[in-house]
C-alpha cells in the first residue's frame, strides 16, 4: 500500500468523522429550534433556561407540598384492630367488638360495642401513644390496639 493511498484512507476516515460530527450537531440545533419560526438561537436557548427556572421552582413547591403532607399525613388514622368477643355467657355470636382506630404515633380511639339481650351499649376511650388516655383498658381494648400495630 502505497503513502497516497494510505493517505486518502486516513482522509477519508476523518472526512467521515467530521461529517457524523457536523450532523449530530445540526440535528441538535434542528431540536433545540424546533417550533420556532423566526428567533435565533440565543432566544431559544433562553426559553429553555426560563422553563429550567420555573421548573425548578414548581419542583422546589412540590418538595414543600409533600414535605407538609407527609407529616399531616402522620395525624391520619393509618392502623386499624378489631377484637370480636362474647363478654356475657347468656348471650352467643360474638357480636360484641372491639376496634382501635390508631394514626403513626400511636394516638387515637378504642370503640367498644357490648352486645346483650337487652341491648347494645357503646364505649369509647382515648388512645395516647399505645395505652389508655386517663382510663385503664380492658384486655379485649388491648388486643385491638395490638392488632392495630
Amino acid at each position: 500500500m502505497s503513502l497516497v493511498t494510505l493517505s486518502i484512507i486516513i482522509f477519508g476516515l476523518w472526512n467521515i468523522t467530521l461529517s457524523v460530527l457536523v450532523f449530530r450537531m445540526v440535528s441538535h440545533y434542528n431540536r433545540l429550534t424546533e417550533g420556532v419560526s423566526t428567533h435565533t438561537l440565543k432566544e431559544s436557548l433562553e426559553k429553555i433556561l426560563d422553563a429550567y427556572v420555573k421548573n425548578k421552582k414548581d419542583i422546589a413547591g412540590l418538595s414543600q407540598s409533600l414535605t407538609r403532607l407527609e407529616s399531616e399525613g402522620d395525624t391520619h388514622l393509618q392502623r386499624i384492630g378489631i377484637v370480636r368477643f362474647n363478654p356475657f355467657s347468656d348471650t352467643g355470636g360474638s357480636q360484641s367488638f372491639t376496634m382501635a382506630l390508631l394514626d403513626k404515633g400511636d394516638n387515637g380511639v378504642v370503640m367498644t360495642s357490648l352486645y346483650a339481650r337487652t341491648g347494645n351499649r357503646w364505649y369509647i376511650k382515648y388512645i395516647k401513644a399505645g395505652a389508655g388516655h386517663d382510663v385503664e383498658l380492658s384486655k379485649e381494648e388491648k388486643a385491638a390496639i395490638k392488632n392495630a400495630k
